[in-house]
């Protein structure tokens, strides 16, 4: 193997072989532990407003409700990526994994067990809120190693590309959960649907459980964890170092991730409230997301090797354009109940801005902290940017009004978290040629990193 240095720490160029494995593993465990988190999503908005929640509950507020309950899952995301990223810089990639798919997996099939309101009274909306919380801190680990054990054996110059596989997860997760969601809901009439079909997609996740468990078991550690561990030089405390030697490089993460996360979550969950207001059904918006969902299976690389020569930062200031551009021609296309414009903004808008701005944060953030803090610093500043990311539904719904009249809110909260991730990415130094001499200065320095 050939150690590769990104500043003063390993990065260690695999075998291939090495690297497959390590695609394969992250790629097919972050598919499972995404599937459980967005079938959640699709649900809070379509089941849970109305199964957990006091009969008579107006539609807007058991909607505010639900998304609360959805929200959790975000809010919890931060304190995943302190206890998995100090896990992960301590004992290693592949056991803090191992814990997050069965944290998450775990979860998600007691969701699928839960009594509703009318059975259990509120404790119902208690436990759903409580296990939303377990899979926020299991997704919030998850999201860094799975990326690390990619990026960390990688060849510098393929980076991106490389880093951009395990992204593939969302994808996977998103399409699998809406398509199984809408599989049922299209197959079964409506009453039982409601009664318990809605209970299958998560009962299924302990399938996939049992799978990604196998996967990530025989999976190998990654290599530049274990050259640091052969050389005694792991760090005792990850989180503290890492905060204060990068606080404002974790400040630029956070920024950098908020378009991403915050503009999907509208466009996907929020938008299958609005639509049923104006007549359309959850089928009409869960079609074209499935669609979307499909072809980032191939933009997501795209754009992950477009980084690897556009540069990291441009390729994400791209993708924040083309969001901030497509705002209100966003709504304004779902006002038409027009079933092709509809997957025409939701193509543009994911596939070539969200795609754009996410596919290369697995390579940017890897190559913006020294390997010793990488796991804490790859997931404290993208789970504070889920905070309100995640959050944005329910900002969205608040906007909207009872009514749902205020759409053009709504699609203001998408040009700033657009150009919050603009502005981030701006600030932020180039790092995808820094090891081939094209630009140096973007190396984290010996003392532990980029103090600013």
């Amino acid at each position: 193997m050939t150690s590769l240095r990104h500043g003063h720490e390993p990065v260690t160029d695999a075998s291939a072989a090495q690297r497959r494995r390590a695609v394969v593993s992250s790629t097919l465990g972050s598919s499972i532990e995404w599937y459980d988190f967005y079938l959640y999503g699709v649900a809070a908005a379509t089941i849970f407003n109305h199964q957990f929640f006091p009969a008579g509950t107006s539609p807007y507020v058991g909607t505010m409700l639900a998304f609360s309950t959805y929200a959790v899952g975000f809010l919890a995301r931060p304190l995943g990526g302190l206890v998995f990223g100090h896990f992960g810089d301590r004992v290693g990639r592949k056991k803090a994994l191992v814990v997050t798919i069965l944290m998450m997996g775990g979860a998600t099939i007691l969701c699928g067990l839960l009594p509703t309101y009318a059975a259990i009274g509120i404790w119902a909306p208690l436990a759903l809120t409580a296990l939303r919380f377990l899979q926020g801190i299991g997704v919030g680990g998850e999201w860094g190693g799975a990326t690390l054990m990619v990026t960390e054996q990688s060849p510098a110059r393929r980076r991106g590309l490389f880093g951009a596989l395990p992204q593939l997860g969302v994808a996977f997760g998103a399409l699998t959960s809406n398509g199984l969601f809408s599989l049922i809901s299209a197959t079964m009439d409506e009453r039982s649907f409601q009664a318990w079909g809605w209970r299958l997609p998560f009962l299924f996740s302990a399938v996939l459980v049992a799978i990604g468990l196998y996967i990530r078991l025989s999976l190998a550690e990654s290599p530049a964890f274990r050259q640091l561990r052969e050389e005694g030089k792991i760090e005792k405390q990850p989180i503290v170092t890492v905060l204060r030697k990068q606080p404002l490089t974790i400040l630029r993460v956070a920024g950098i991730r908020v378009a991403d996360i915050g503009n999907y979550y509208v466009w996907t969950s929020f938008v299958l409230a609005y639509a049923v207001t104006i007549g359309l059904s959850s089928n009409d918006i869960l079609v074209p997301t499935l669609i979307v969902s499909a072809v980032s299976l191939l933009t997501i690389p795209m754009w992950g090797a477009i980084s690897d020569r556009l540069g990291r930062r441009r390729t994400i200031m791209v993708g924040g354009v083309v969001m901030a551009a497509l705002s209100y021609p966003f709504f304004w296309a779902v006002d038409t109940r027009n079933w092709s414009l509809i997957l025409l903004v939701l193509l543009i808008g994911i596939n070539l801005g969200r795609d754009a701005c996410y596919a290369p944060q697995a390579a940017y953030f890897t190559e913006m902290f020294p390997a010793q803090v990488r796991y804490s610093g790859a997931s404290i500043g993208p789970q504070l940017a889920a905070v309100f990311g995640g959050c944005a539904p329910l900002i969205a719904t608040a906007l909207a009004g009872p009514d749902f009249g205020g759409i053009a809110q709504v699609a203001g909260l998408v040009v700033v978290m657009s150009l919050v991730t603009f502005v981030a990415a701006l600030a932020s130094k180039e790092t995808a040629f820094a090891l081939t001499g094209r630009d140096a200065a973007a190396v984290p320095t010996a003392g532990g990193g980029n103090a600013s």
